[in-house]
């Protein structure tokens, strides 16, 4: 009886530890508490709270913050940031936020060439002709990584200083970048520091037509949304929960096998395609990735009933989001707008649901594009690209699964490692003797 209080006492705690250890794995970003351990960057932290950022970025889940140290805050940048109008102080602090985990691999990754990547500013819809974007390069010789854009100065990244996959990296920067559109010669004054950091209401009447007409390869997509008038019912269905939309682009109508031709449905089954590209909730990137509940329903199973036109939404290599529809499996390939409440996915496929379009025996699966990027095309140079879909996911003629999401595997390995180690301990108390 001894031993069997023995071992009790001696694997509760471990088995605490594993229960500890995967419910961290699900908190949220806290930005101040990852920045206090760094006391070189109070400055950029006092900022981020000050502004409301740190309070926006509590809803994230996936990004790499570019941060600068008080030893590069020279005393124009000070006076820069005195200066701003509170709004521009904002979205200058939403230019340091990447909305993609890079982790140290990544970076090494780069091409020369560079990778276009999504900012937070970008995704609030503030800026100026798809500027709010940026290129990170390395330099293959010297290993040096930068970051800009091509009507920004560059900087340089000093050091990765925190990386906690897959949630947040802080890369400090050697200065502030300043994007196209911001007036760094405002000489407004600095209202006080909100005594708050809740999130201000987000705007009302977010446009989705001219969200699609900055996304630049979205024509085709804009002009059947407009045509059927279902865009305006989106617009509509913003309000509570948010919505977030799949768009396909240019190349994904053009990829369409040639025994399918929306443009000749009927156009109740037109709006029902549509809508199948929309939930009636508002997802970040990071959370798509991170998704517990792999099948939703979408505007299109509000009419139809439960059960159905719903679409499976998994996570494949990290942070590739895939899309199956029962037909066709997209990827998601960009991020065209991110406010909340609403978010715009750009995606390699056009959905197909089921219902409208049945197949024998498993989903056909179109091969998505070649190369990925998860930030929206600024200009008419193709950016290069990050990650690339994984080959797996597509064989000639079916859809292999993918795995589930990385938390779920996580937490299931883990309870089998408690489970084996309190199976061992118990063994021992009837083998070894006392």
């Amino acid at each position: 009886m001894a031993n069997v209080i023995s071992v009790s006492h001696f694997t509760l705690p471990a088995l605490a530890y594993l229960l500890l250890l995967l419910s961290s794995t699900a908190a949220a970003i806290n930005v101040t508490a990852v920045l206090s351990s760094f006391p070189n960057l109070s400055s950029f932290s006092n900022l981020l709270v000050s502004s409301g950022i740190a309070a926006e970025l509590s809803g994230r889940n996936s990004l790499t913050l570019l941060a600068v140290p008080n030893s590069q805050f020279s005393s124009a940048s000070v006076d820069l940031t005195r200066r701003l109008p509170p709004s521009t102080l904002a979205d200058l602090l939403r230019f340091h936020v990447l909305l993609q985990f890079l982790s140290d691999s990544d970076l090494r990754r780069i091409p020369p060439s560079g990778s276009a990547v999504t900012t937070l500013y970008e995704a609030s819809g503030r800026t100026f002709f798809g500027s709010g974007s940026v290129n990170v390069t390395r330099d293959p010789a010297s290993g040096s990584v930068t970051i800009g854009s091509p009507s920004t100065k560059n900087v340089t990244v000093l050091k990765l200083l925190e990386t906690k996959p897959p949630n947040i990296t802080v890369l400090s920067v050697d200065s502030l970048i300043v994007p196209t559109g911001i007036d760094i010669t405002a000489s407004e004054t600095l209202t006080p520091p909100p005594t708050s950091t809740s999130l201000s209401p987000p705007p009302a009447g977010i446009n989705l037509t001219q969200i699609l007409i900055n996304g630049h390869n979205f024509n085709v997509a804009l002009s059947l949304l407009v045509a059927s008038g279902v865009i305006t019912e989106f617009e509509n269905d913003e309000r509570g929960a948010g919505i977030t939309v799949f768009v396909p682009t240019d190349s994904a109508f053009s990829d369409l096998p040639s025994n399918v031709n929306l443009q000749s449905l009927p156009a109740e089954q037109k709006a029902f395609v549509l809508k199948f590209h929309v939930l009636h909730s508002y997802y970040t990137l990071g959370s798509l990735e991170s998704i517990t509940n792999p099948v939703q329903p979408t505007l299109a199973t509000e009419e139809m009933g439960a059960g159905s036109y719903t679409l499976n939404i998994s996570r494949v290599n990290g942070s590739i989001v895939t899309i199956n529809s029962g037909v066709v499996l997209a990827v998601v390939t960009q991020t065209a707008f991110d406010q909340n409440p609403v978010s715009v996915f750009g995606v390699s496929k056009v959905l197909l649901p089921k219902e409208l379009f049945p197949k024998s025996g498993q989903p056909v699966a179109t091969a998505p594009p070649h190369e990925i990027s998860l930030s929206p095309e600024s200009s008419d140079e193709q950016p290069s690209r990050l990650v690339s879909p994984p080959r797996e996911i597509v064989s000639s003629g079916a859809v292999k699964r993918p795995l589930g999401s990385l938390a779920l595997w996580w937490w299931c390995c883990c309870w089998c490692i408690a489970f084996c180690y309190l199976l061992v301990q118990l063994c021992l108390v009837w083998v070894v003797p006392s």
